[in-house]
Protein backbone atom coordinates (compact mmCIF):
# COMPACT_ATOMS: atom_id res chain seq x y z
CA UNK A 1 0.00 0.00 0.00
CA UNK A 2 1.20 3.53 -0.79
CA UNK A 3 1.21 5.72 2.31
CA UNK A 4 1.83 9.46 2.49
CA UNK A 5 3.10 10.64 5.88
CA UNK A 6 2.59 14.37 6.41
CA UNK A 7 5.26 15.66 8.77
CA UNK A 8 8.99 15.02 9.09
CA UNK A 9 9.52 15.31 12.84
CA UNK A 10 10.20 12.39 15.16
CA UNK A 11 6.57 11.23 14.96
CA UNK A 12 6.43 11.34 11.17
CA UNK A 13 9.82 9.71 10.63
CA UNK A 14 9.24 6.87 13.10
CA UNK A 15 5.82 6.30 11.53
CA UNK A 16 7.42 6.11 8.09
CA UNK A 17 10.09 3.70 9.33
CA UNK A 18 7.64 1.24 10.91
CA UNK A 19 5.34 1.43 7.88
CA UNK A 20 8.30 0.66 5.62
CA UNK A 21 9.36 -2.31 7.73
CA UNK A 22 5.76 -3.53 7.40
CA UNK A 23 6.15 -3.60 3.64
CA UNK A 24 4.43 -0.37 2.63
CA UNK A 25 5.61 2.14 0.03
CA UNK A 26 6.07 5.34 2.04
CA UNK A 27 6.64 9.00 1.24
CA UNK A 28 7.25 11.70 3.87
CA UNK A 29 6.36 15.32 3.13
CA UNK A 30 7.71 18.24 5.14
CA UNK A 31 8.27 21.95 4.61
CA UNK A 32 11.75 21.93 6.15
CA UNK A 33 14.99 21.14 4.33
CA UNK A 34 15.77 18.24 6.68
CA UNK A 35 13.86 16.02 9.10
CA UNK A 36 13.43 17.13 12.72
CA UNK A 37 14.11 20.85 12.35
CA UNK A 38 11.10 22.07 14.33
CA UNK A 39 9.70 20.69 17.60
CA UNK A 40 11.99 17.65 17.46
CA UNK A 41 15.13 19.75 17.07
CA UNK A 42 16.19 20.73 20.60
CA UNK A 43 13.74 19.29 23.10
CA UNK A 44 14.69 18.27 26.63
CA UNK A 45 16.02 14.89 25.51
CA UNK A 46 13.96 12.74 27.88
CA UNK A 47 12.51 9.34 27.10
CA UNK A 48 10.48 9.28 30.29
CA UNK A 49 7.60 6.81 30.55
CA UNK A 50 7.59 7.18 34.32
CA UNK A 51 7.09 10.91 33.97
CA UNK A 52 4.19 10.56 31.53
CA UNK A 53 1.51 12.57 33.25
CA UNK A 54 -1.23 14.89 32.00
CA UNK A 55 -0.68 18.56 32.62
CA UNK A 56 -4.35 18.79 33.56
CA UNK A 57 -4.63 17.54 37.12
CA UNK A 58 -6.21 18.28 40.48
CA UNK A 59 -4.89 21.49 41.96
CA UNK A 60 -3.45 22.75 38.68
CA UNK A 61 -5.78 25.80 38.39
CA UNK A 62 -4.56 27.07 41.78
CA UNK A 63 -0.96 26.19 40.99
CA UNK A 64 -1.27 27.98 37.65
CA UNK A 65 -2.08 31.24 39.41
CA UNK A 66 1.04 30.86 41.56
CA UNK A 67 3.17 29.93 38.55
CA UNK A 68 2.01 33.00 36.64
CA UNK A 69 3.13 35.19 39.56
CA UNK A 70 6.54 33.55 40.03
CA UNK A 71 9.68 35.26 38.73
CA UNK A 72 10.85 31.98 37.23
CA UNK A 73 7.42 30.42 36.86
CA UNK A 74 6.91 27.46 34.54
CA UNK A 75 3.72 28.86 32.98
CA UNK A 76 3.20 31.87 30.72
CA UNK A 77 -0.05 32.86 29.01
CA UNK A 78 -0.01 35.52 26.33
CA UNK A 79 -3.72 36.10 25.55
CA UNK A 80 -4.77 36.30 21.92
CA UNK A 81 -8.03 36.84 20.07
CA UNK A 82 -7.97 33.20 19.08
CA UNK A 83 -11.10 31.15 19.91
CA UNK A 84 -9.08 27.93 19.59
CA UNK A 85 -6.80 29.06 22.43
CA UNK A 86 -9.63 29.76 24.85
CA UNK A 87 -11.58 26.64 23.91
CA UNK A 88 -8.48 24.52 24.50
CA UNK A 89 -7.84 26.16 27.89
CA UNK A 90 -11.45 25.56 28.95
CA UNK A 91 -11.25 21.91 27.93
CA UNK A 92 -8.00 21.52 29.82
CA UNK A 93 -9.52 23.01 32.98
CA UNK A 94 -12.41 20.54 32.72
CA UNK A 95 -9.87 17.73 32.89
CA UNK A 96 -8.37 19.05 36.13
CA UNK A 97 -10.12 16.58 38.41
CA UNK A 98 -8.74 13.58 40.26
CA UNK A 99 -10.97 11.20 38.32
CA UNK A 100 -10.03 12.54 34.89
CA UNK A 101 -6.35 12.74 35.82
CA UNK A 102 -6.32 9.07 36.79
CA UNK A 103 -8.06 8.06 33.56
CA UNK A 104 -5.80 10.17 31.37
CA UNK A 105 -2.60 9.04 33.03
CA UNK A 106 -3.72 5.41 32.73
CA UNK A 107 -3.95 5.98 28.96
CA UNK A 108 -0.52 7.57 28.74
CA UNK A 109 1.71 5.25 30.78
CA UNK A 110 1.04 2.03 28.83
CA UNK A 111 1.82 3.78 25.54
CA UNK A 112 4.95 5.41 26.96
CA UNK A 113 6.21 2.13 28.45
CA UNK A 114 5.51 0.30 25.20
CA UNK A 115 7.26 3.03 23.25
CA UNK A 116 10.40 2.78 25.36
CA UNK A 117 10.45 -0.98 24.73
CA UNK A 118 10.03 -0.37 20.99
CA UNK A 119 12.91 2.11 21.08
CA UNK A 120 15.13 -0.42 22.81
CA UNK A 121 14.26 -3.06 20.23
CA UNK A 122 14.86 -0.65 17.37
CA UNK A 123 18.23 0.30 18.86
CA UNK A 124 19.21 -3.36 19.14
CA UNK A 125 18.14 -4.08 15.56
CA UNK A 126 19.74 -1.06 13.93
CA UNK A 127 22.68 -0.15 16.23
CA UNK A 128 21.52 3.45 15.87
CA UNK A 129 23.25 6.01 18.11
CA UNK A 130 21.99 9.37 19.34
CA UNK A 131 23.94 10.22 22.53
CA UNK A 132 21.66 7.77 24.31
CA UNK A 133 21.89 6.92 28.00
CA UNK A 134 19.84 4.58 30.20
CA UNK A 135 20.40 6.11 33.61
CA UNK A 136 16.88 7.15 34.62
CA UNK A 137 15.14 10.40 35.53
CA UNK A 138 15.46 12.04 38.93
CA UNK A 139 12.49 14.20 39.81
CA UNK A 140 14.04 16.65 42.27
CA UNK A 141 12.09 18.33 45.05
CA UNK A 142 13.35 21.45 46.76
CA UNK A 143 10.56 21.36 49.36
CA UNK A 144 9.30 18.54 51.55
CA UNK A 145 5.71 19.41 50.61
CA UNK A 146 6.50 18.56 46.99
CA UNK A 147 7.82 15.16 47.98
CA UNK A 148 4.77 14.53 50.16
CA UNK A 149 2.50 15.37 47.21
CA UNK A 150 3.66 12.48 45.04
CA UNK A 151 1.30 9.90 46.55
CA UNK A 152 -1.16 9.89 43.62
CA UNK A 153 1.61 9.61 41.03
CA UNK A 154 3.26 6.78 42.96
CA UNK A 155 -0.07 4.95 43.17
CA UNK A 156 -0.33 4.99 39.37
CA UNK A 157 3.30 3.85 39.01
CA UNK A 158 2.53 0.93 41.32
CA UNK A 159 -0.63 0.11 39.39
CA UNK A 160 1.32 -0.27 36.15
CA UNK A 161 4.39 -1.85 37.66
CA UNK A 162 6.70 1.06 36.84
CA UNK A 163 9.86 0.83 38.99
CA UNK A 164 10.61 3.84 41.18
CA UNK A 165 12.61 4.84 44.24
CA UNK A 166 11.80 7.58 46.74
CA UNK A 167 15.11 9.17 47.71
CA UNK A 168 16.22 11.39 50.55
CA UNK A 169 18.81 14.11 50.08
CA UNK A 170 21.75 11.72 50.20
CA UNK A 171 20.00 9.33 47.85
CA UNK A 172 19.64 12.12 45.29
CA UNK A 173 23.37 12.79 45.51
CA UNK A 174 24.00 9.07 45.07
CA UNK A 175 22.01 9.12 41.83
CA UNK A 176 23.48 12.41 40.62
CA UNK A 177 26.89 12.97 42.30
CA UNK A 178 27.26 16.53 41.02
CA UNK A 179 24.37 17.55 43.30
CA UNK A 180 26.65 17.12 46.32
CA UNK A 181 27.73 20.76 46.01
CA UNK A 182 24.11 21.97 46.33
CA UNK A 183 22.56 19.26 48.52
CA UNK A 184 21.33 21.91 50.98
CA UNK A 185 18.81 22.96 48.30
CA UNK A 186 17.32 19.46 48.03
CA UNK A 187 14.53 17.92 50.11
CA UNK A 188 14.38 14.61 48.24
CA UNK A 189 13.53 13.03 44.95
CA UNK A 190 11.69 10.38 42.98
CA UNK A 191 13.95 8.24 40.79
CA UNK A 192 12.51 6.51 37.72
CA UNK A 193 15.41 4.16 36.88
CA UNK A 194 14.08 2.79 33.58
CA UNK A 195 13.80 6.18 31.88
CA UNK A 196 16.30 7.06 29.17
CA UNK A 197 17.80 10.11 27.50
CA UNK A 198 18.97 10.94 24.01
CA UNK A 199 19.19 13.57 21.31
CA UNK A 200 15.85 13.47 19.48
CA UNK A 201 17.16 15.41 16.48
CA UNK A 202 20.15 13.10 16.09
CA UNK A 203 17.89 10.04 16.40
CA UNK A 204 15.35 11.28 13.87
CA UNK A 205 17.94 12.17 11.26
CA UNK A 206 19.70 8.82 11.68
CA UNK A 207 16.40 6.93 11.45
CA UNK A 208 15.39 8.94 8.38
CA UNK A 209 18.61 7.80 6.72
CA UNK A 210 17.80 4.17 7.52
CA UNK A 211 14.23 4.64 6.31
CA UNK A 212 15.63 5.98 3.06
CA UNK A 213 17.58 2.75 2.60
CA UNK A 214 14.28 0.87 3.02
CA UNK A 215 12.82 2.86 0.15
CA UNK A 216 11.10 5.71 2.02
CA UNK A 217 11.07 8.86 -0.12
CA UNK A 218 11.34 12.32 1.43
CA UNK A 219 9.72 15.29 -0.25
CA UNK A 220 11.39 18.08 1.72
CA UNK A 221 11.08 21.85 1.24
CA UNK A 222 7.49 21.04 0.29
CA UNK A 223 4.62 23.02 1.78
CA UNK A 224 1.44 21.06 2.52
CA UNK A 225 -1.49 23.22 1.46
CA UNK A 226 -4.66 21.16 1.88
CA UNK A 227 -6.21 17.73 1.92
CA UNK A 228 -8.43 16.86 -1.05
CA UNK A 229 -11.51 14.77 -0.31
CA UNK A 230 -13.68 12.70 -2.62
CA UNK A 231 -16.70 11.43 -0.77
CA UNK A 232 -15.60 9.41 2.23
CA UNK A 233 -11.94 9.17 1.20
CA UNK A 234 -8.96 11.46 0.75
CA UNK A 235 -8.00 11.67 -2.91
CA UNK A 236 -4.78 13.62 -2.60
CA UNK A 237 -2.76 16.33 -0.92
CA UNK A 238 -2.21 19.68 -2.58
CA UNK A 239 1.38 20.82 -2.01
CA UNK A 240 3.81 23.40 -3.34
CA UNK A 241 5.21 20.58 -5.50
CA UNK A 242 1.80 19.64 -6.93
CA UNK A 243 -0.81 17.08 -5.92
CA UNK A 244 0.54 13.98 -4.19
CA UNK A 245 -1.58 10.84 -4.03
CA UNK A 246 -1.49 7.58 -2.08
CA UNK A 247 -3.73 4.82 -0.80
CA UNK A 248 -3.55 6.07 2.79
CA UNK A 249 -2.57 9.32 4.50
CA UNK A 250 -1.13 9.96 7.96
CA UNK A 251 -1.28 13.41 9.55
CA UNK A 252 1.75 13.79 11.82
CA UNK A 253 2.10 17.56 11.75
CA UNK A 254 2.10 18.22 15.48
CA UNK A 255 0.59 21.61 16.30
CA UNK A 256 -0.34 22.20 12.67
CA UNK A 257 -2.48 19.08 12.39
CA UNK A 258 -5.78 20.82 13.31
CA UNK A 259 -5.23 23.50 10.68
CA UNK A 260 -4.97 20.85 7.98
CA UNK A 261 -7.98 18.78 9.03
CA UNK A 262 -10.37 21.57 10.07
CA UNK A 263 -11.55 22.37 6.50
CA UNK A 264 -12.68 18.74 6.24
CA UNK A 265 -14.80 19.06 9.37
CA UNK A 266 -12.36 17.11 11.53
CA UNK A 267 -11.72 18.93 14.79
CA UNK A 268 -8.56 17.82 16.58
CA UNK A 269 -8.30 19.47 20.03
CA UNK A 270 -4.57 20.12 19.73
CA UNK A 271 -3.07 23.51 20.51
CA UNK A 272 0.58 24.64 20.54
CA UNK A 273 2.23 25.18 23.91
CA UNK A 274 5.67 26.66 23.41
CA UNK A 275 8.67 25.22 25.19
CA UNK A 276 12.16 26.65 25.41
CA UNK A 277 15.59 25.11 25.75
CA UNK A 278 19.22 26.03 26.01
CA UNK A 279 22.04 23.74 24.91
CA UNK A 280 25.21 24.27 26.92
CA UNK A 281 28.68 22.80 26.28
CA UNK A 282 30.01 20.83 29.26
CA UNK A 283 33.16 22.26 30.82
CA UNK A 284 33.42 19.91 33.82
CA UNK A 285 32.02 16.42 33.27
CA UNK A 286 32.03 15.60 36.99
CA UNK A 287 29.97 18.72 37.72
CA UNK A 288 27.36 17.91 35.07
CA UNK A 289 24.31 15.62 35.35
CA UNK A 290 24.76 11.95 34.44
CA UNK A 291 21.19 11.67 33.12
CA UNK A 292 18.06 13.84 33.53
CA UNK A 293 17.18 15.88 36.59
CA UNK A 294 13.67 17.34 36.63
CA UNK A 295 13.69 20.48 38.80
CA UNK A 296 10.13 20.22 40.07
CA UNK A 297 9.93 23.78 41.39
CA UNK A 298 10.44 25.28 37.94
CA UNK A 299 9.34 22.29 35.83
CA UNK A 300 12.74 22.37 34.11
CA UNK A 301 14.52 19.26 32.80
CA UNK A 302 18.33 19.23 32.84
CA UNK A 303 19.71 16.46 30.64
CA UNK A 304 23.14 15.15 29.74
CA UNK A 305 23.50 14.67 25.96
CA UNK A 306 27.03 13.63 25.11
CA UNK A 307 29.28 16.64 25.66
CA UNK A 308 26.31 18.99 26.11
CA UNK A 309 23.68 19.80 28.71
CA UNK A 310 20.17 20.37 27.41
CA UNK A 311 17.95 22.44 29.70
CA UNK A 312 14.28 22.52 28.69
CA UNK A 313 11.13 23.91 30.20
CA UNK A 314 8.34 26.50 30.33
CA UNK A 315 4.78 26.14 29.12
CA UNK A 316 3.91 29.24 27.13
CA UNK A 317 0.44 29.49 25.66
CA UNK A 318 0.91 32.13 22.97
CA UNK A 319 -0.49 30.69 19.77
CA UNK A 320 1.79 29.80 16.90
CA UNK A 321 4.47 32.34 17.78
CA UNK A 322 8.06 31.07 17.59
CA UNK A 323 9.64 34.21 19.05
CA UNK A 324 12.27 33.87 21.76
CA UNK A 325 11.73 35.71 25.05
CA UNK A 326 14.81 36.34 27.15
CA UNK A 327 12.83 36.04 30.40
CA UNK A 328 12.23 32.40 29.58
CA UNK A 329 15.93 31.82 29.07
CA UNK A 330 16.58 33.40 32.47
CA UNK A 331 14.48 30.64 34.05
CA UNK A 332 16.50 27.92 32.32
CA UNK A 333 19.78 29.60 33.22
CA UNK A 334 18.68 29.89 36.84
CA UNK A 335 17.72 26.24 37.20
CA UNK A 336 20.98 25.04 35.66
CA UNK A 337 23.24 27.32 37.71
CA UNK A 338 21.30 26.49 40.88
CA UNK A 339 21.70 22.72 40.47
CA UNK A 340 24.88 22.32 38.38
CA UNK A 341 26.75 25.61 38.75
CA UNK A 342 30.08 24.36 37.37
CA UNK A 343 28.81 21.94 34.75
CA UNK A 344 28.47 24.05 31.60
CA UNK A 345 29.52 27.28 29.92
CA UNK A 346 26.39 29.45 29.75
CA UNK A 347 28.23 32.04 27.69
CA UNK A 348 28.31 29.55 24.81
CA UNK A 349 24.73 28.32 25.16
CA UNK A 350 22.30 28.28 22.24
CA UNK A 351 18.68 29.32 22.86
CA UNK A 352 15.71 27.67 21.10
CA UNK A 353 11.94 27.33 21.21
CA UNK A 354 9.51 24.77 19.82
CA UNK A 355 5.74 24.32 19.71
CA UNK A 356 4.50 21.27 21.58
CA UNK A 357 1.22 19.88 20.21
CA UNK A 358 -0.86 19.52 23.37
CA UNK A 359 -4.23 17.86 23.84
CA UNK A 360 -6.40 19.16 26.71
CA UNK A 361 -6.49 15.77 28.43
CA UNK A 362 -2.87 14.66 27.87
CA UNK A 363 -2.82 11.50 25.69
CA UNK A 364 -2.03 11.85 21.98
CA UNK A 365 -4.52 11.24 19.18
CA UNK A 366 -3.72 8.07 17.22
CA UNK A 367 -5.88 6.23 14.73
CA UNK A 368 -8.69 6.56 12.23
CA UNK A 369 -10.89 9.47 11.21
CA UNK A 370 -14.26 9.68 9.47
CA UNK A 371 -12.35 9.41 6.17
CA UNK A 372 -11.52 5.77 5.58
CA UNK A 373 -7.93 6.37 4.45
CA UNK A 374 -6.98 9.30 6.70
CA UNK A 375 -5.20 8.56 9.98
CA UNK A 376 -3.80 10.66 12.81
CA UNK A 377 -0.61 10.47 14.85
CA UNK A 378 -0.42 13.78 16.68
CA UNK A 379 -0.94 15.63 19.96
CA UNK A 380 1.94 14.14 21.95
CA UNK A 381 2.70 17.37 23.81
CA UNK A 382 5.94 17.20 25.77
CA UNK A 383 6.14 13.43 25.22
CA UNK A 384 6.66 13.15 21.48
CA UNK A 385 10.18 11.77 21.92
CA UNK A 386 9.03 9.46 24.71
CA UNK A 387 6.04 8.09 22.77
CA UNK A 388 7.33 8.24 19.19
CA UNK A 389 8.32 4.64 18.55
CA UNK A 390 5.29 3.14 20.29
CA UNK A 391 2.86 5.49 18.54
CA UNK A 392 4.44 4.74 15.18
CA UNK A 393 4.38 0.99 15.74
CA UNK A 394 0.71 1.14 16.78
CA UNK A 395 -0.24 3.13 13.71
CA UNK A 396 1.73 0.84 11.40
CA UNK A 397 -0.09 -2.13 12.90
CA UNK A 398 -3.49 -0.48 12.43
CA UNK A 399 -2.78 0.38 8.78
CA UNK A 400 -1.43 -3.12 8.16
CA UNK A 401 -4.54 -4.81 9.53
CA UNK A 402 -2.74 -6.16 12.61
CA UNK A 403 -3.97 -5.89 16.17
CA UNK A 404 -1.62 -3.57 18.11
CA UNK A 405 0.20 -5.06 21.07
CA UNK A 406 -1.43 -2.51 23.41
CA UNK A 407 -5.01 -1.30 23.66
CA UNK A 408 -5.39 1.84 21.54
CA UNK A 409 -9.14 2.37 21.65
CA UNK A 410 -8.90 5.25 24.13
CA UNK A 411 -6.26 7.05 22.07
CA UNK A 412 -8.56 7.58 19.09
CA UNK A 413 -10.21 10.87 18.17
CA UNK A 414 -13.58 9.37 19.17
CA UNK A 415 -12.77 9.88 22.86
CA UNK A 416 -13.57 13.58 22.48
CA UNK A 417 -17.18 12.79 21.73
CA UNK A 418 -17.86 12.80 25.48
CA UNK A 419 -18.47 15.97 27.45
CA UNK A 420 -14.87 16.36 28.52
CA UNK A 421 -13.82 16.92 24.87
Amino acid sequence: MKVLVLGGGVIGVTTAYYLATSGHEVTVVDRQAEPALETSFANAGEVSPGYSSPWAGPGVPIKAIKWLLMKHGPLVIRPKLDPAMWLWLIKMLRNCTSARYAVNKSRMIPLAEYSRDCLRALRAETAIHYDERSRGTLQLFRKTAQLDGTAEDIAVLKQYGVPYEVLDRDGCVGAEPALAAVKHRIAGGLLLPQDETGDCHMFTQALAARAGKLGVQFHLKTTIERLMADGSKISGVATSAGVLQADAYVVALGSWSPRLTRPLGISIPVYPVKGYSITVPIVDAEAAPVSTVMDESYKVAITRLGDRIRVGGTAEVSGYSSSLHEARRATLDHSLTDMFPRGGDLAKATFWSGLRPMTPDGPPVIGATRYANLHLNTGHGTLGWTMACGSARVLADLLSGRKPEIDTAELALARYENRFG
